[in-house]
């Protein structure tokens, strides 16, 4: 893009919807998202890009064709001079029309109109739904690598059980902020904390804690080595690195705290051969 915005001498900008278009067409729709929109915006202002345009997405947006978009949003009330669109990417109402469609379009606004490529890793085209299913199979290390940066989730912390105090490992119990954000498949991460600029080496454990509750509800767990304050009701952004284990059901509390301490020494030892 940047390319493209230096030879003809323009200035390179990102359009982007808020709210998902499916949670505005489909109340019910819950979308697993893999950004919220401040991380969204906040990744976006690190690239060197001239402007971020955030529209509001509408039922009346939705039922505009391609066309009527093109003409009446992109070139007369942003001035659009070259537009690129994502190699799989369809707009207007009910998506009917393509990217040769968009080209005819374009040379009729006197837009130009040009398709990204493909973006591959390792020969495997990258897309957000893979990432999701990788997210949902515990495989963080390369949901990661695609992401170009590690998967997050912030939350408030919140009032548990406190069991894992009562065994040496005290835990942070994390409420996502945003509960449609994609949550990990269940097991033991390493994992590092953000609190107050500050950041810690630490675990985390998504599940229903099997050795210690019949029908427990899904938590996500963070042991956070070296700290002992109490952070109740403060806000924590977790970043997940790597996938440690899977969870089991141990036979008792002594069993699930010498495994604590083997997934405490393998989360240390991570971070040591990947600083």
């Amino acid at each position: 893009m940047q390319t493209i915005a230096q030879k003809e001498n323009l200035k390179s900008a990102i359009l982007t919807f808020w709210p998902h278009p499916r949670m505005v067409l489909h109340k019910e729709y819950q979308p697993q998202l893999l950004n919220t929109i401040e991380e969204k915006q906040e990744r976006i202002s690190q690239l060197n890009i001239d402007y971020c345009f955030q529209i509001p997405f509408t039922i009346e947006l939705s039922n505009l064709s391609a066309y009527d978009f093109m003409k009446s949003v992109l070139l007369e009330k942003m001035h659009v001079k070259h537009l690129i669109i994502g190699y799989d990417h369809r707009f207007g109402h009910d998506r009917l029309e393509g990217f040769e469609d968009y080209y005819r379009y374009g040379q009729t606004l006197g837009i130009t109109v040009s398709q990204a490529p493909v973006f591959s890793i390792e020969k495997k085209n990258i897309s957000s739904s893979l990432i999701r299913r990788l997210l949902s199979y515990g495989d963080i290390s390369q949901a990661n690598d695609f992401l170009g940066y590690p998967y997050t989730l912030t939350g408030e912390v919140v009032h548990g059980k406190e069991i894992g105090q009562t065994i040496g490992f005290p835990t942070a119990n994390l409420s996502p902020n945003t509960p449609t954000k994609i949550i990990p498949s269940a097991g033991v991460y390493a994992v590092k904390i953000k609190y107050k600029e500050q950041i810690y080496n630490g675990m985390a454990c998504i599940g229903t804690r099997p050795t210690l509750e019949k029908d427990g509800d899904t938590s996500i767990e963070i042991n956070i080595f070296d700290f002992n304050k109490k952070i109740y009701g403060e806000n924590i952004s977790v970043q997940f690195y790597e996938f440690i284990r899977p969870l089991y059901k141990f036979a008792d509390k002594e069993e699930l705290k010498n495994s604590l301490k083997n997934d405490k020494e393998n989360v240390l030892l991570y971070f040591q051969n990947n600083p």
